[in-house]
């Protein structure tokens, strides 16, 4: 049974892409057939895996959802690329942009991904789509889409600050249009331990969302290797397979993601309900 997992925050830089490639390629590295889905005009994971000018190249997401969009037949492993680390993956570029604002006037709007990826699940274990830094109708096309979505937050103000806008977006979705749509997770990255700051607000985070929402007990840490994988279109696995987000991290968060978050979720049901925040406030503590 195919697992669609939507990397989601509306807030930029932090770590989305950086997470969806190394997860993806850590779930495939563990025998799972993985497919990414770049659902960013800034085709960021384009790059991350290779791809030197995405603007460049001839088939992307778009040109798939404009024959969605047109109801014309999608060609079997149109537009998928097959990166040397194992995974599958579906390219975005530019042209993604304009797809969103013509998405205004198309009927069932919000279902376009969707429609797209029920034709080709059988042939993955696991689809991670890797979101936009918005809101806009792309995004909720891949929660429409997803089963699960994991929120990675940056240990700093203004990243949580949206998070309670991101909620109410998905609660919104799970409502309306996707009933099966559960958080998976909080994943909190870029975290300096040796920050008072960075402490207080993982414990904020905690404290606020902790009772609601699963918030994974590893975090990602700051590590200018992890930042340098994007540069050179390798993952994390490759670029440093000794380092501490390898050693620490993705090896644990890969296990957990493959049996106890979504034994949890399916047991305890983390469905989104209509979450009302009780607010955000900064730690007294700087």
């Amino acid at each position: 049974m195919c697992r669609v997992l939507a990397v989601s925050n509306q807030k930029g830089g932090v770590g989305k892409t950086t997470t969806c490639v190394n997860l993806g390629i850590g779930l495939a590295r563990e025998g799972k057939k993985v497919l990414l889905v770049e659902a960013d005009a800034q085709g960021s994971m384009a790059v991350s895996l290779g791809i030197a000018e995405p603007d460049e190249l001839d088939v992307t997401l778009v040109n798939i959802l404009e024959k969605v969009i047109n109801d014309e037949e999608v060609e079997a492993g149109e537009g998928i690329i097959h990166h040397e680390e194992g995974i599958d993956f579906i390219p975005a570029n530019i042209e993604l942009a304009g797809l969103e604002t013509s998405l205004v006037n198309v009927m069932s709007r919000e279902m376009v991904l969707r429609q797209y990826l029920d034709k080709i699940k059988d042939q993955y274990q696991y689809i991670i789509i890797d979101c936009m830094p918005s809101l806009g109708m792309i995004t909720i096309n891949a929660l429409v889409a997803a089963d699960y979505v994991l929120i990675p937050v940056e240990a700093a103000y203004l990243p949580v600050k949206g998070l309670q806008q991101l909620i109410k977006t998905i609660g919104k979705v799970h409502r309306k249009l996707n009933p099966s749509l559960s958080i998976m997770g909080i994943l909190l990255t870029k975290v300096d331990r040796r920050t008072n700051f960075a402490r207080d607000i993982s414990e904020q985070i905690r404290k606020v969302y902790g009772d609601k929402i699963h918030i994974f007990s590893n975090c990602i840490p700051m590590s200018v290797r992890a930042a340098e994988t994007s540069a050179e279109g390798k993952s994390i696995y490759l670029h440093d397979p000794k380092g501490i987000v390898i050693r620490l991290i993705l090896t644990r968060l890969n296990i957990v993601i493959l049996t106890a978050v979504i034994r949890i979720i399916m047991r305890q049901s983390y469905l989104i309900q209509s979450y009302q925040g009780t607010g955000w406030q900064l730690p007294k503590r700087m």
